[in-house]
C-alpha cells in the first residue's frame, strides 16, 4: 500500500490509479469513510483516460489512527502532502460531504496559490458552516451535533447502521428500497477508522466556517446536491457556496439524497465529466 507521512507523522493512504501523464483527478470523501466510497467514480473516471487519486483522511480507512489534527486545516494540508508527493498538476479535485469542505480549505489555501488546480467539484458539501449561530441562523442547531458525538461514543456501531441505513442514502424515505450491501459498505468503511477521529471530526465538518475559503476560490467550480439531502440541508449549504465562489455552476438535483454519488452514480458521473469536460 502507498502511503504519505507528514510533518506530525501522520501517515495518510492514497491510491493512484491510471497514466500518469493523463489530467489527474483527486476524490475527497466523507465523514466518517474513506477513499473506496469513490469506487464507482474512480472506476468511471479511469476508463475515461483520467489519472484518479484518493486518499484516506487521517484516523480513516487505512490512514494511520494519529490522535492529533482532525479539524480542515490539517485535512488540507493532508491533502496537499499527497499532491506535492504526487506532483499532481492541472488537477480536478472532487469532495462530498466533509471531503467538500477539505476540496474548499485545500483549494483556497494550497491548490490555487500552487498553481496546482484546474476545477473543483463540491458535492453535497458542508460549506459554509453548518452550524446554528447568530450569523448563521439558517444552521442546524449544535444540540444536533452534540446528539451525535453522544450516540458515537455510545455505541458507534449502532450509530453508524442507523445512519446508513436512514438519512444518509434516503432509505428511510417512502418507496426507497433499502441496499443491505450499500449499509454494509458504508459501516464497513465508517468502523475501520478511528473512534476519536470520527468524534473530533463532527466538530470539524460542522463548526469550521469556511466562508472566506469559498470567496478565495477562482478557478470553475460546479457545485451539486439533492433537495432531499437529510444530513447538510442544501439551502444552507450549495445555494450558498454558489453565492459566495467567483465561477459557480450550480446544479440541484430533485430528490437525491445525501449519499447521492453512491445512489446515482451514472447521473452525477456523466455530469461531473461534462463539467470537467467543458
Amino acid at each position: 500500500m502507498s502511503f504519505v507521512t507528514t510533518d506530525d507523522g501522520a501517515e495518510i493512504f492514497y491510491k493512484d490509479w491510471g497514466p500518469r501523464d493523463a489530467q489527474p483527478i483527486m476524490f475527497h470523501h466523507g465523514w466518517p469513510l474513506s477513499s473506496d466510497d469513490w469506487d464507482a467514480q474512480m472506476l468511471y473516471f479511469l476508463g475515461k483516460g483520467y489519472r484518479v487519486v484518493a486518499s484516506d483522511r487521517r484516523g480513516h480507512g487505512r490512514s494511520s489512527q494519529i490522535g492529533t489534527g482532525h479539524d480542515m486545516d490539517h485535512y488540507a494540508s493532508d491533502a496537499s502532502a499527497v499532491v506535492e508527493h504526487l506532483d499532481l498538476r492541472n488537477a480536478v479535485h472532487i469532495g462530498h460531504s466533509t471531503g467538500g469542505g477539505q476540496v474548499a480549505r485545500y483549494v483556497a489555501k494550497y491548490g490555487e496559490p500552487q498553481g496546482r488546480v484546474a476545477k473543483a467539484v463540491l458535492v453535497a458539501a458542508v460549506p459554509p458552516l453548518m452550524v446554528q449561530t447568530d450569523a448563521n441562523p439558517e444552521g442546524t442547531p449544535i444540540s444536533v451535533f452534540d446528539g451525535f458525538r453522544e450516540a458515537l461514543a455510545a455505541n458507534r456501531a449502532e450509530f453508524f447502521e442507523a445512519v446508513a441505513s436512514g438519512p444518509f442514502y434516503g432509505f428511510n424515505r417512502e418507496g426507497v428500497t433499502l441496499s443491505q450491501p450499500v449499509v454494509d459498505n458504508w459501516w464497513r468503511q465508517g468502523m475501520t477508522g478511528s473512534a476519536l477521529a470520527h468524534y473530533e471530526g463532527i466538530k470539524a465538518f460542522s463548526e469550521t466556517d469556511q466562508t472566506e475559503d469559498l470567496k478565495a476560490i477562482s478557478v470553475p467550480v460546479l457545485v451539486a446536491q439533492g433537495d432531499d439531502d437529510q444530513i447538510v440541508p442544501y439551502k444552507d449549504a450549495s445555494l450558498k457556496q454558489a453565492e459566495l465562489l467567483q465561477n459557480a455552476t450550480l446544479k440541484i438535483y430533485e430528490g437525491y439524497p445525501h449519499g447521492m454519488l453512491t445512489t446515482h452514480a451514472d447521473v452525477l458521473n456523466a455530469d461531473i465529466l461534462a463539467f470537467i469536460q467543458q
